[in-house]
């Protein structure tokens, strides 16, 4: 894959020339212009306006675009416009409609198609093609996204089906006494004898085959971005990278890891990951939203530099920003190691069903205090551009994700055991995540993939619910703890293999020595409290403070002899005997293992994660100011430090300054005997 790289930071917003209700083109220009604005984003969802009919293709609204944008001297991105099918392909083509659990999808609404469908692909393609050639010389444009929050969008037609089955007989050797046994399907008379009769999988209730369906089809949208990325890069030139806009498992905004999609599979198809941002604002603004989307798109490609494609200006209804948050939400971005801050949109919709997820401009077009703000911003990213692009983080924790623990989790809810619970793989991701930005600890996501080498380089390493563990996994666990490593691990980790076969060796299974315990009984606590030892961290005697055992709790059993350390028990009449946290050394290198057996408050956690950090020997002076700042650190490609100093709250905050350096935003030096001062809803970016 050639390297393509932006050289300066983006500042941009989605720009659609096609929906305005009149002539606006050199008005916003003027108006992006003199907000420094330097990209906008175009062409990804109007495939009916590019091609009004088959083979008939109409770029002027593309072409006025990149003509008005090229002469002022505002780079495009160029998205493929296939996640909107025209309806003349449906109408004509009706088998391009995607099926679903609940039924066929109707004409209308975006994504509805199957792109996995050889007739979709044939239209795409010759879609893809005649825009690539039309504009891939036009000097406005800088790079192309391929297609739009792309996931395989719970496709089940038959031809989707039956490549399943052809990867199946591929994984399994053609054996399918094989796969009888690893997916369990004597259950229930589920049990295949021959290919040929293999079911239709739609409402299977089989939780290994279902999570293997998932499984195939997040390589099949893996492999249609690589497919539109090398396209795209037939045209494109040296100079052009090429992106995907990724969005995230959705909770009322961005919340956790894309069930319908294997971000780390599919960015090794691209230059830049890039990612949808959005949460909520106002009062209901918290930094933890903002930075966890950065941090998986970050993760996907190994630690490389991301783009955020899209994140909110006005955004959706309640969404407005007060002031000084817009600018404080850009500066978030980057510090998380973003290279570019781009809206969805410029302007707010006068049609259809976004009409109310705002943009930049409101529906009058006038400047307002957004607006004015995003200008402040902008200008303010093309003076420091050189100093915050490229921001490399150096983080000493991580978190390892798992798309397979997620699907199995939804079949089998951490609170109840099957489909109908609320508590879920994301939910304890977030509960360790959340605890873990509180104490401004950074870190980097792991896919389950990973190898001792690569965990080798963090000191500590976490695995919430990671249900699902292939053997390579639970070996490079071991081999990480037996090095000097130190891994923290929640209730319902490595309980099964990849395919959410539960193993009937001792949990947690092939490291029950490495973590001191065993287990094989769990429940729901209902009013059990927890009673914690010296060295948990946990100060029992806090007023106000919720000491009990959420949602589900495991009754762990240390190993007799293994000198395991309890650091909390249950506190109960029948639950007495059995510990909730423990900790077990490992190995010959001072390696320790920790089990989280039960969910507790967001507080507990926290003071859990920061024994865990200090234990590990990775804090500093950023714990400190937990309780007072979000600090957010890197490198520059200078090799300078840079530390983000920024007030998710209404109030204002003061801090005597913990490094030597200039603040770049006043630009002025800056030394340990200086207060550092901001304002609700600000901050400070000090190069050390």
């Amino acid at each position: 894959m050639t390297t393509r790289s932006v050289n300066h930071l983006l500042f941009g917003a989605a720009y659609y020339d096609e929906y305005m209700p009149e002539e606006r083109l050199a008005k916003d220009v003027e108006m992006l212009k003199a907000a420094h604005f330097n990209t906008v984003r175009i062409a990804e969802s109007t495939w009916a306006t590019m091609e009004p009919q088959p083979g008939v293709f109409d770029f002027s609204h593309i072409d006025r675009v990149l003509d008005a944008m090229g002469k002022a001297g505002i780079g495009v991105i160029v998205g493929t416009p296939t996640y909107a099918v025209p309806s003349w392909m449906t109408n004509t083509h009706p088998e391009v409609l995607a099926e679903t659990k609940n039924g066929k999808r109707k004409p209308g609404p975006r994504q509805n198609m199957n792109q996995f469908n050889a007739t979709y692909r044939f239209y795409a393609e010759r879609a893809i093609r005649a825009l690539a050639k039309h504009v891939a010389d036009h000097p406005a444009v800088i790079g192309w996204q391929v297609d739009n929050e792309t996931t395989h969008f719970d496709v089940v037609n038959a031809d989707v089906q039956q490549g399943f089955v052809k990867y199946l007989r591929e994984k399994f050797h053609d054996d399918i006494e094989a796969m009888n046994a690893e997916f369990g399907l004597d259950y229930w008379s589920n049990r295949i004898n021959a290919w040929e009769d293999f079911p239709d999988v739609t409402d299977t209730i089989n939780a290994s085959l279902a999570g293997e369906f998932d499984r195939y089809r997040r390589t099949l949208v893996a492999e249609h971005i690589g497919w539109q990325a090398d396209i795209v890069r037939e045209y494109a030139r040296d100079d052009q990278f090429v992106t995907q806009n990724f969005d995230l498992d959705w909770r009322g905004g961005s919340y956790g890891v894309q069930p319908r999609a294997n971000d780390w599979l599919t960015s090794g198809h691209l230059d830049y990951a890039g990612v949808d941002v959005y949460h909520a604002t106002g009062a209901k603004l918290e930094g933890k939203n903002v930075a966890l989307g950065n941090d998986l798109a970050r993760s996907f490609k190994g630690g490389e530099n991301h783009l955020v494609i899209e994140t909110e200006a006005q955004g959706n209804m309640g969404w407005l920003p007060y002031p000084g948050q817009l600018r404080l939400q850009g500066y978030s971005h980057l510090a998380s190691g973003s290279n570019s801050v781009m809206y969805w949109h410029w302007h707010s919709l006068h049609n259809a069903c976004e009409t109310y997820w705002k943009g930049v401009l409101s529906h009058d077009f006038e400047p307002n205090y957004v607006y004015r703000e995003a200008g402040v911003l902008g200008g303010e990213l093309e003076r420091l551009s050189d100093k915050l692009i490229d921001l490399k983080k150096h983080n000493k924790a991580a978190i390892v994700v798992s798309n397979a623990s997620l699907s199995a989790i939804e079949r089998f809810c951490i609170d109840s055991g099957n489909s109908w619970g609320q508590t879920k793989y994301n939910d304890v991701m977030r509960w360790v995540y959340d605890a873990l930005f509180a104490l401004n600890i950074e870190v980097d996501f792991l896919p389950d993939t990973v190898g001792a080498d690569e965990l080798s380089r963090y000191p500590l390493v976490v695995t919430p619910a990671l249900y699902c563990a292939s053997q390579h996994l639970v070996d490079a666990m071991r081999a990480y703890v037996a090095q000097g490593g130190h891994l923290v691990s929640t209730f319902k980790s490595f309980f099964s293999d990849e395919c959410a076969k539960v193993r009937h060796e001792r949990q947690p299974y092939g490291l029950s020595d490495v973590f001191g315990i065993r287990y094989g009984e769990f429940t729901n606590p209902v009013d059990v409290p927890l009673v914690f030892a010296d060295g948990s961290g946990v100060d029992a005697a806090t007023d106000g403070s919720d000491l009990n055992a959420k949602v589900f709790m495991e009754l762990l059993e240390p190993i007799e002899g293994a000198g395991t350390q309890v650091l909390a028990s249950y506190d109960h009449p029948s639950w007495g005997a059995w510990s909730a946290i423990t900790r077990n050394a490992y190995g010959e290198r001072g390696g320790w293992a920790e089990w989280i057996g039960t969910m507790t408050s967001p507080e507990v956690m926290r003071e859990l994660m920061l024994q865990a950090a200090k234990d590990a020997s990775i804090t500093d002076w950023a714990q400190d100011l937990a309780d007072t700042v979000t600090v957010r650190r890197g490198t520059n490609r200078d090799g300078k430090a840079i530390a983000y100093f920024l007030n998710y709250t209404s109030k204002p905050v003061s801090f005597a300054a913990p490094i030597v350096g200039t603040e770049l935003l006043a630009d002025k030096p800056i030394s340990t005997d200086d207060t550092i001062d901001l304002d609700p809803w600000d901050l400070a970016i000090v190069e050390g």
